[in-house]
């Protein structure tokens, strides 16, 4: 029976790998997520052949949470909107962390973990699945809209290094004791999930997407770290793949951003940013859905950057039938997305893949960008602070220095957007002041559906 065990973890251990290849392209993304959903199922029924498996009341309990888990992610994953997705894979990125650390309480509090490396790791472990636990709950709670504010504690960044060397000290307590007492495990949980709590509180605007992939990582660390403290190779595998791969696009994001990681942490983008537009040249002049169509029609090349307010609109499907109507009338139509836009990593890719866009119409930032100044028309649906030149040009702004998308470079650019406010940032955008720009007021979807009708127009 053990080498059955075995050589199942190792075919899990393989589907985990090609699931996380698969979902490194969306061309192979929806297979990717069958091998890895297969592997899981593989590595759950194997673990019944565990001679620990007893049918007992443990066995009961495990049975009951499989059937109480599985029905609520099965019921959760049917019935969540797109633009809830963001928080959705937030919290459940969360669990994975906090389930880590659970576990690592559990081992600590029957003495389980001996010798020196494997208290390291089971502290480590412990430690960091707290901490994407709880930091994930209130990225959740932001994302929701149940905590609408930024919170800043004076002298922030002191309390987060003390509280970290606290935290740490009582891990390091933990090492040291072999087999320590309740009450020190108990400070070091405790600690651990204010730290995350803490840290993540004043973070907001366009960091979110970047803190969400780093609790990612530090979820498979936690995974691998308690993986070795229980002698599971599957576990091992699984973890350090995934925190690999969240660690990569962490770096890679925060390299869009041109924001280090430290600077995320420690000098956050709260999202409470205020900005009038007293200080920008221009006025906001608007366009009706009829020019917009006629500007678009008679146009050569058509670039459009999807954001946030498509994803609330849920006009993805809308966009696309006026890109193909577009398309008809001999216009070049192509999409350019940030690595940034929207409220988690590929957020728009998945959107624009569900209204059954072409891969190849897609482009990132380093493709595109090149393309602007030959663009007659770039629609901005819905997006904001990635188009934002303020980057390029406010020294004192937030996201100065981040790679942006040229937008205002197009000779023309239309915007949609429900109302006047600032972006996610809460940052004034000057391209909405320019000469080159006009505004169509609205609802992602309403907007586009009146372009569409007047293209049609134009075209019987």
């Amino acid at each position: 029976m053990k080498w059955v065990i075995e050589v199942s973890y190792f075919v899990v251990a393989v589907l985990f790998i090609l699931g996380l290849k698969g979902m490194s392209s969306p061309v192979s993304a929806r297979k990717g997520i069958l091998w890895a959903g297969a592997g899981m199922a593989l590595a759950t029924l194997v673990t019944f052949l565990s001679p620990e498996i007893k049918i007992s009341i443990n066995l009961v309990l495990i049975l009951v949470a499989l059937v109480l888990g599985g029905s609520a992610a099965w019921w959760s994953g049917k019935v969540v909107k797109m633009t809830d997705m963001p928080q959705m894979v937030a919290i459940y990125n969360g669990m994975g962390g906090g389930a880590a650390a659970a576990i690592a309480a559990l081992e600590f509090a029957r003495g389980n973990v001996h010798g020196t490396v494997a208290l390291i790791l089971a502290s480590l472990g412990a430690l960091i699945g707290s901490v994407s636990f709880s930091g994930s709950v209130i990225a959740w709670a932001k994302l929701q809209g149940v905590m609408k504010k930024a919170h800043r504690l004076p002298a922030q960044n002191i309390v987060n290094i003390v509280l970290a060397l606290v935290t740490v000290g009582f891990g390091a307590a933990i090492v040291v004791a072999g087999t320590p007492e309740p009450c020190t495990i108990i400070a070091f949980f405790v600690l651990s999930l204010v730290l995350g709590t803490i840290i993540t509180l004043p973070i907001g605007g366009a960091d979110m997407p970047v803190v969400i992939s780093l609790f990612n990582a530090f979820t498979g660390l936690a995974v691998g770290f308690e993986g070795y403290v229980l002698d599971k190779p599957v576990l091992i595998i699984a973890g350090i793949v995934v925190g690999a791969a969240g660690t990569l696009l962490t770096q890679l994001m925060a390299k869009a951003m041109n924001r280090p990681i430290t600077n995320i942490l420690f000098q956050p983008i709260s999202g409470e940013a205020k900005g009038d537009g007293s200080a920008i040249e221009g006025s906001l002049k608007e366009v009706s859905g009829l020019d917009a169509a006629s500007m678009m029609r008679y146009a050569q090349k058509v670039i459009i950057i999807p954001g946030y307010g498509m994803a609330v609109a849920g006009a993805q499907h809308k966009v696309w039938e006026m890109a193909q109507l577009l398309e008809k009338e001999g216009v070049e139509v192509k999409f350019a997305i940030h690595p940034v836009a929207g409220r988690m990593p590929g957020h728009m890719n998945v959107l624009l893949a569900e209204a059954g866009v072409p891969y190849d119409k897609i482009f990132d930032l380093e493709e595109i960008n090149s393309e602007f100044p030959l663009a007659d028309v770039a629609l901005v649906i819905g997006a904001n602070d990635v188009v934002n030149p303020v980057a390029r040009t406010d020294k004192s702004s937030p996201i100065y220095g981040m790679p942006i998308l040229d937008a205002d470079k197009a000779q023309n650019v239309i915007v949609i957007k429900r109302g006047k406010g600032a972006g996610y940032s809460g940052i004034e955008n000057a391209l909405f002041y320019g000469e080159n720009c006009r505004m169509l007021y609205g609802s992602a979807q309403q907007a586009v559906a009146d372009v569409i009708t007047h293209v049609k127009s134009f075209a019987s």
